[in-house]
C-alpha cells in the first residue's frame, strides 16, 4: 500500500499553484483588495461631497430650500432668509 501511496505523493506539486499556473497567481490578490479599498474609499468620499454640498436636510438652509422647492415662499423671499441666515452663522 505505501508503495502505490510514495509515487503519488511524488508527483504532486510541491507549491500551491501547480507547475502550469506561475507565481502571477500571486498578484491578483493585491490587486484584488486594492480594488475593494479603492471603491471603498471613492464611493464614502463620494457620499460625503454629496452631502456637503446639498447640506443637511434639518438645516434652517435645508428647511428653507424645501419651503421654496414646494412653492411655500417666492424667490425674494427665499433670497432674503437666506442672507439672514448665512450672516447670522459667521
Amino acid at each position: 500500500m505505501t508503495t502505490m501511496i510514495i509515487p503519488a505523493l511524488a508527483a504532486m506539486p510541491t507549491h500551491p499553484w501547480g507547475p502550469g499556473y506561475g507565481p502571477g497567481w500571486f498578484i491578483l490578490i493585491p490587486i484584488f483588495w486594492i480594488l475593494l479599498i479603492g471603491f471603498f474609499i471613492f464611493f464614502s468620499r463620494r457620499m460625503f461631497w454629496r452631502h456637503r454640498i446639498q447640506g443637511d436636510p434639518m438645516s434652517a438652509e435645508g428647511v428653507l430650500r424645501e419651503r421654496y422647492a414646494r412653492g411655500e415662499i417666492d424667490e425674494t423671499e427665499y433670497r432674503q432668509r437666506l442672507e439672514v441666515l448665512r450672516s447670522g452663522q459667521k
